[in-house]
């Protein structure tokens, strides 16, 4: 087991902000230990708009998983959205002259990333899809003799601004940020196996306010992206739709929420709050089920429409999992399956313990996920570092001493 501190995740999303704390276990898996939770103000689409409010919502949620953890947070692994999220494929290619080095291997993946972006946009994930040698794709080219080196990469970028707005919340409550993290990657983390990642998957992330997606294709992330449409968006439609105020629709689209139009909706009805000064109401099922059914048709048909656009559906051989706050509304995962034309399941949180059983929905997805990806990444700085003093031992002729406990 590596001795290393608890691994934080914050996940500020539209409608929650979540604190997880993750500790590592004997067998070196991961154990969450503890959750804050606080319903969310002063965010719009995943994007924040009233910095005081923000700022109020985390340090609740803070507080909530310092005392569950009995621990003091000083850093976090910081999820990321919003629609002004988009990526971009990028592809390095550079001419070799015999064997392939690391050093080459370093050069052409700078290359890939070296893209022309607006000056308002940042990169905020560089992913290493495939490298080629000589147009023979997805090989590992150190070693191999060859002409031409060419690696593919999907360049994640977003709005500058709006990214340290975000950073400055978090980082007004005496918090260091250790990562930003795409919120789509770390759900698609959370819930896929490696086989469906080898098989080919679409995971579909339905927040409060956007819809995160992102796509494996043959065990390499091949496309991801924000849609600005979530649950709230439902909520609104159906506000506005049978003129209830938002906390009433928002009750009726969670008791009776559908998202294919039914034959028996045609003959029931659902009694509503009365308008002051008007008598009693009642609206068809029926009537609801197409408001939702038209959102959520025509969001699901705007990834389908992208990954058409990248010849991407094909290769989803696992086909569509669907995760977050809004996956388990009523026929969600049938609707997904007509659009797509592909199976469809609903994912939950796996490759986790300790509070699992009470964590395994799909809303912790993300949350989830985060963890799993600063887990991945503290494992991979404490084996370098580990490294290095294995070699500084064997430079001093002392390479006994981490045998006999100096550890």
């Amino acid at each position: 087991m590596m001795n290393m501190e608890p691994i934080v995740a914050l996940e500020i999303g539209t409608s929650h902000v979540r604190v997880f704390v993750g500790e590592a276990r004997e067998d070196d898996g991961l154990m969450i230990t503890a959750v804050g939770s606080s319903p969310s103000s002063g965010m719009r689409k995943g994007e924040l708009f009233h910095y005081d409010s923000v700022t109020s919502c985390i340090e609740t949620a803070l507080r909530q998983a310092e005392e569950a953890a009995d621990i003091v947070i000083n850093e976090v692994y910081l999820t990321m959205s919003g629609s002004q999220i988009e990526s971009l494929p990028s592809r390095g290619e550079m001419p070799v002259d015999g064997e392939i080095g690391q050093d080459h291997v370093e050069h052409v993946l700078k290359l890939a990333k070296e893209v022309a972006l607006p000056a308002d946009r940042q990169i905020l994930h560089s992913i290493v899809g495939q490298y080629s040698v000589d147009g023979l794709q997805g090989v590992m080219p150190v070693g191999m003799v060859g002409e031409m080196l060419a690696v593919d990469v999907l360049i994640v970028h977003g709005i500058h601004s709006r990214m340290l707005n975000l950073i400055r919340a978090v980082k007004s409550l005496k918090l260091d940020v250790k990562d930003l993290l795409f919120s789509g990657l770390c759900s698609a983390m959370a819930v896929l196996s490696a086989e469906q990642k080898l098989q080919g998957a679409l995971v579909i992330d339905l927040g409060g306010g956007t819809t995160d997606y992102v796509v494996y294709a043959q065990a390499r992330i091949a496309d991801a992206g924000v849609i600005g449409v979530g649950g709230d968006h439902v909520t609104n439609d159906i506000a506005r739709a049978f003129r209830l105020s938002t906390q009433e629709a928002e009750q009726v689209k969670l008791r009776h929420g559908d998202a294919l139009i039914s034959a028996a909706g045609r003959t029931r009805r659902l009694p509503l709050s009365a308008v002051p000064g008007e008598a009693a109401r009642a609206i068809k099922l029926r009537d609801l089920q197409t408001v939702i059914h038209e959102r959520m048709d025509e969001m699901f048909g705007l990834i389908r429409s992208r990954l058409q656009e990248q010849n991407l559906l094909h290769q989803l051989g696992a086909g569509v999992v669907l995760t977050g706050g809004g996956a388990h509304m009523a026929n969600l995962a049938h609707l997904a399956e007509k659009v797509f034309g592909l199976p469809c399941e609903v994912g939950v949180p796996r490759n986790v313990c300790g509070m699992a059983a009470n964590l395994a929905l799909p809303k912790y997805a993300t949350g989830i996920g985060a963890l799993l990806c600063g887990y991945k990444s503290a494992r991979m700085q404490a084996e370098q570092a580990r490294s290095i003093w294995r070699k500084v031992g064997h430079w001093f002729g002392v390479g006994g001493l981490e045998r006999g406990g100096w550890r």
